[in-house]
Order: structure tokens, then sequence, then C-alpha cells
């Protein structure tokens, strides 16, 4: 039997039911499936309806357009907010950390194809899940020191949660991964070719036991990317001290290391310390306290310059030459950072 889907006057996300199927999907595929207020919203209040509703046996997530599951938050939108200077940007993270918490405590599979670029608040919406697909195109990250932000949506509980230091070193480069990496790192679970995605959703939408269906199409992984630079990834990334992870690459024989040391300066020099400690405070943490450190440092960079600077240089001027302030590691003390990550706000994700 197929229920026929509610209708919808903003079709940024098209939520139905199929067959005990509840699908949501993302459908703004021009801008890659940039998460909105709106679109948190409406994936909230589905998991909302459908958990407690017999009918709904199984979630099942996917993004509309070929280029990928979802780029992140629409990070022009919060360009905007912080020059209006109104307080969207915090209502858009308390309400998005409440659904990625909901999404890791649902009591039903929730199955997400993470295909194509699967990044940012993408991760959120798919790394917390009980079922997460990855396929060929796979391209997942969090590059959130590159605009002046840091991992957040659960991701450094993510993160600090994967082999060795291997989610400490894309913590701080934002450098995405394939499939292979992404399962090694304990953010997916099963590998489906991209050309076999169709048959999947057409099995389990017919009804199909989901098991099954996984038994069918799921197969072998790619190798993980990184398994030959593990070594000096886990040699180089030890300690609490940014400088000195950045001053360990930068002498490793590895020509490897030495380039991810040049990357790492790139990057926004308090988000990458900000970031590193918070990694650090998630091996501690259960996902909501995490979530709800991550409340207090987003809010508390959207008052600091990098941001504002980050999402000019990268999507509104592009001319990828952000100018930091402060504009290095050595700059940023360590009461700064404890600042960020312990500043209480008016709000909080969990009261």
């Amino acid at each position: 039997m197929t229920e026929p889907s509610t209708k919808q006057a903003d079709d940024s996300v098209i939520t139905s039911v199929t067959n005990g199927v509840g699908r949501i999907e993302l459908n703004k595929p021009k801008l890659i499936n940039a998460l909105s207020q709106d679109m948190v919203a409406r994936i909230d209040e589905a998991l909302n309806a459908w958990r407690d509703d017999d009918s709904v046996k199984l979630v099942l997530v996917t993004g509309r357009g070929e280029r990928g599951l979802c780029a992140g938050g629409d990070i022009k939108a919060v360009y905007n907010d912080i020059v209006a200077g109104t307080d969207e940007n915090a209502k858009f993270w308390n309400r998005e950390y409440k659904m990625n918490f909901a999404i890791s405590e649902f009591p039903k599979p929730y199955v997400v194809v993470m295909n194509g670029i699967t990044m940012g608040g993408g991760v959120g919406i798919s790394g917390h899940g009980s079922h997460r697909i990855v396929t060929d195109s796979t391209k997942v990250g969090m590059p959130e020191t590159g605009i002046g932000l840091f991992p957040d949506v659960g991701g450094t509980h993510l993160l600090a949660n994967g082999p060795g230091e291997l989610g400490t070193h894309l913590a701080l480069t934002g450098q995405p991964v394939g499939a292979g990496t992404a399962i090694t790192l304990g953010i997916a679970d099963y590998f489906v070719p991209d050309a076999q995605i169709p048959d999947l959703i057409a099995d389990l939408t017919a009804g199909e036991d989901l098991e099954s269906v996984l038994g069918k199409y799921a197969g072998e992984a790619p190798a993980d990317d990184l398994a030959e630079a593990a070594d000096w990834i886990n040699a180089c990334y030890v300690g609490d001290d940014a400088e000195a992870i950045v001053a360990a690459l930068a002498a490793h024989e590895n020509p490897d290391a030495k380039s991810t040391a040049e990357l790492i300066k790139t990057k926004a020099p308090t988000s990458v310390k900000v970031t590193l400690a918070a990694i650090r405070n998630a091996e501690k943490m259960t996902l909501d306290e995490v979530l709800e450190q991550d409340y207090r440092v987003a809010v508390t960079l959207t008052g600091l310059p990098d941001l504002k600077e980050g999402i000019r240089a990268q999507v509104i001027d592009k001319d990828r030459n952000p100018q930091w302030n402060p504009a290095s590691l050595a700059e940023v003390s360590d009461e700064q950072v404890q600042s960020i990550l312990t500043t209480d706000h008016e709000d909080k994700v969990f009261s």
C-alpha cells in the first residue's frame, strides 16, 4: 500500500510514506541540498511524527540531484545574518543540533544514502544514523576550519571516536574522504555502488526487508585512501598543542605530512585551536554534551571576525584569500580557546 505525500508549500524537503518507509528527500539540487532553517524544521517534524507511528517501519534519507546528499548549511544565509546582526544563526544551530540528536536516538532504522558531496551539516543528518550507505561518488568531510567555523553538528563526536588520530587529521585539515576511509573512520557502514542505489531505493519502498536489501546490494568498499598515511598521522597528531602538531608534520620525512602542515596554516588559526580542543573534549563526552558544546562555540564564533571573513573569501567574493584575525596559531591563547568552548548563551540545546 502506498500512502500519498502530504502537500507541501515549500518543496525544499519532500516527505512521504510508502509501504512503511518514511522518505525524506532533500530537494535543493542547485545548492547541493544546503540546509536552511526551514529544511531542518521539516526533517525534525517528520522524525517526530514517525517516531511513534507504527505504520512507519524505517526512515530513508536521500538528496535529489547528481552532486550529493548535502553540502552542509547554507553559509550565504549565515553570512547575511552576521551582516544583518540578527539571531537567526543561533536559532538555526539550536534547531539543527536538536535534530542531530533526534537522529541518533531514533528508535527505528534510519537509512541514509551519502552519495556525492556530504559535508558539514550533511554529516549531521547522516553520521548519527543507524544505517549509513556510501557510494563510489562519496566525498564526506567537515571543512569548517577553512571558513572560520569548526566541525559542529556533533562532528567532533564522530571524529573523536575514529581510529587513532585520523579524525583529528580530518577535522583540522577539512579534507574530504571517500567511501573506504569513511567506513574506516566509523561514519559509514555500507558500500553500495552508485549505479545500484535506484534499485536499492525501489526495493525498500516496495516493502522488502531492510537487511535483505542491504545483503543484496552492499559490497566490499574501496580501499581506505588514508591507510598508508596512518603512521605519520598517528605520530604527528598527538597531544593538545596545535602548534606542536603543525611542527611535527613539517618536520616529518613524509612529503604528505609536510604538505599537510602547510595546509593547516591556511586555515583560520582560532578555528584550528578550538577544533583541536573540542575534539579532545569530545573523547570524554556524550553526543548531547558535544552538541551543547557545539552550540556554545558556534554562537561565540559568530561574534568573532573569522566566520564572516572566511565566508566572504570562499563564497561571496571568492578571492580565496581570507585575512584571519588573529593571523597565526601563536596569537591564539589557551584562555581564548577555553572562553570560546565554555561561554554560555541565552539559550541551550538541551534545557
